[in-house]
């Protein structure tokens, strides 16, 4: 599971060269590659490609590894988005919230965003029962809550997409 990277480690962007961009690439594309194979790639010999990986891990631009898997193949077939307002905006409520959903495993992604709502919530459920009856029960228990909007992925067509990085 990733976690968010901290403020200093942010400010390593500035750092990154195009060998450690093509590193990025490639292992967005297969985190498995062997080294060597990963060496190939971007025109490193395997120690200082296996160095620059681990400097990429130390510096927390690689935040993790994992697997993508098949959401209906394991019995989750109901993406559900849903659009959370705040009762109110002060930072003790979001951060009550914010820990709530941190400890929710159904929520595979949370993002605080402007608009009508104040957070987008993606939650990932076997069906439309189990969404109602323990997430949105959750959600709706919660008194920093005040508004829930959802929407339902009939569809997807994209997940987990690599990020569009740029050579310098």
């Amino acid at each position: 599971m990733s976690k968010p990277a901290k403020q200093s480690q942010i400010n390593s962007l500035a750092k990154l060269d195009a060998i450690d961009l093509k590193i990025l690439g490639e292992l967005q594309f297969d985190a498995r590659l062997p080294n060597q194979t990963l060496a190939d790639r971007v025109g490193l010999s395997p120690s200082p490609c296996s160095r620059r990986v681990r400097m990429l891990e130390s510096e927390g631009v690689i935040e993790g590894y994992q697997t993508v898997l098949n959401r209906t193949a394991v019995g989750l077939g109901l993406t559900v988005f849903a659009g959370i307002k705040m009762e109110k905006h002060a930072d003790a409520p979001k951060e009550r919230f914010i820990q709530t959903i941190l400890k929710m495993p159904e929520v595979v992604a949370c993002h605080l965003i402007s608009g009508d709502v104040d957070f987008l919530v993606e939650i990932v459920v076997p069906d439309m029962t189990t969404y109602e009856s323990v997430v949105l029960r959750r959600f709706l228990s919660l008194p920093e809550v005040r508004d829930i909007r959802t929407s339902f992925a009939m569809k997807s067509f994209k997940l987990s997409g690599a990020l569009p990085l740029r050579q310098r």
